[in-house]
């Protein structure tokens, strides 16, 4: 019986162990991009999770027989929040590249080439760069960067303590200031080009009013942004996964 009871004992306690690692993993990974998008259905969500969980929780604790308490509602309410706040600020990387392709398709006169052809109405080009950030994503394994970036958030917040509110909100603040300026510097060869196309047409409206310039120009500014996605998507991406990655190995600046 005693030998029974020990069993038992240590799988409860392996068990709220992993359900309290789960508490953090789970907001990260359904916000994660390419993990947490609305396409992927939500079992396959919770079965990504639970892996993450898997490999995560002997990390923290490779001795089984550690004491581990259930799970408490501090427990719930400090993994819960420090998971969602990891989770949006990988979530803000996205939506910097999808904020770059809208000030480019805006500046550019195609925003209302394939808007709606996703899940959230995004330009022609906010689709090609969110495709391509997340397919460069998964090229290089950004599975094992979130897995150390889990794993090394626990000694910045460690278990069942709840976090500084204020500090956890100026460094949410920063993460999403840092996401519209990043977002914006990836689409300013496009609002450059605009602008200089809005100079142009301007001089030459005044030079020669009877010309409609507005006809002339739409086919010259559609052809120059074709050539210029062509030639700064690639570094405009591999920028971004810089920016990604080292985000991932230093989350908090530390």
């Amino acid at each position: 019986m005693t030998s029974l009871a020990q069993v038992i004992q240590l799988s409860m306690d392996m068990l709220w162990l992993h359900a309290g690692v789960f508490l953090r993993v789970a907001p990260i990974i359904g916000l994660l991009p390419g993990f947490g998008e609305a396409s992927l259905p939500m079992r396959i969500k919770l079965a990504l999770a639970i892996a993450f969980t898997l490999i995560v929780t002997p990390v923290l604790s490779p001795d089984p027989t550690a004491q581990v308490h259930a799970p408490t509602v501090g427990l719930v309410l400090s993994e819960t929040i420090i998971g969602v706040a990891l989770g949006l600020a990988l979530r803000f990387f996205l939506m910097a590249l999808q904020m770059a392709g809208s000030i480019a398709a805006q500046s550019t006169s195609l925003a209302q080439i394939l808007g709606n052809a996703g899940q959230t109405p995004l330009p022609a080009i906010g689709h090609l760069l969110a495709t391509g950030g997340v397919a460069l994503m998964m090229i290089m394994g950004v599975h094992v960067r979130v897995t150390e970036m889990i794993v090394l958030s626990y000694t910045v917040f460690p278990v069942a303590e709840l976090p500084d509110i204020g500090a956890l909100s100026q460094w949410g603040v920063a993460r999403i200031a840092q996401a519209f300026s990043f977002g914006f510097s990836l689409a300013a060869p496009f609002v450059l080009v605009s602008a200089l196309y809005n100079l142009t047409l301007g001089i030459i409206n005044r030079a020669m009013p009877q010309l409609m310039v507005v006809m002339v120009g739409a086919p010259v500014i559609m052809a120059l942004t074709l050539f210029l996605l062509m030639l700064v998507v690639p570094t405009m991406l591999v920028v971004w996964l810089g920016a990604f990655q080292n985000f991932v190995a230093n989350p908090f600046g530390g």
